[in-house]
């Protein structure tokens, strides 16, 4: 029974950080609950999702990560600049 309120604990704690950084939420809440030293540390060291730089694409003008490879709006096979 302790395991599981210490679970839920790292579980919150990691979908809060998660969320400071944009990422998922549910998803995390998994990871901090199954692994609780670990998946709070995964969250701390992550990348800020929404300090990534961005780019638009050429055919569309939608506004995607400069990591993504194919524009989710129009379907455009997007070069990596320069």
């Amino acid at each position: 029974m302790e395991f599981l309120v210490v679970a839920a604990i790292f579980g919150i704690a990691t979908a809060a950080i998660a969320w400071l950084k944009g990422s998922s939420v549910f998803i995390w809440f998994l990871v901090g609950a199954a692994l609780p030293g670990v998946g709070i540390l995964a969250a701390v060291f992550m990348r800020d999702e929404r300090r990534e730089p961005r780019r638009r694409c050429p055919r569309c003008g939608n506004v995607v990560r400069i990591s993504d490879q194919v524009c989710m709006r129009c379907g455009e096979d997007l070069d990596f600049p320069a």
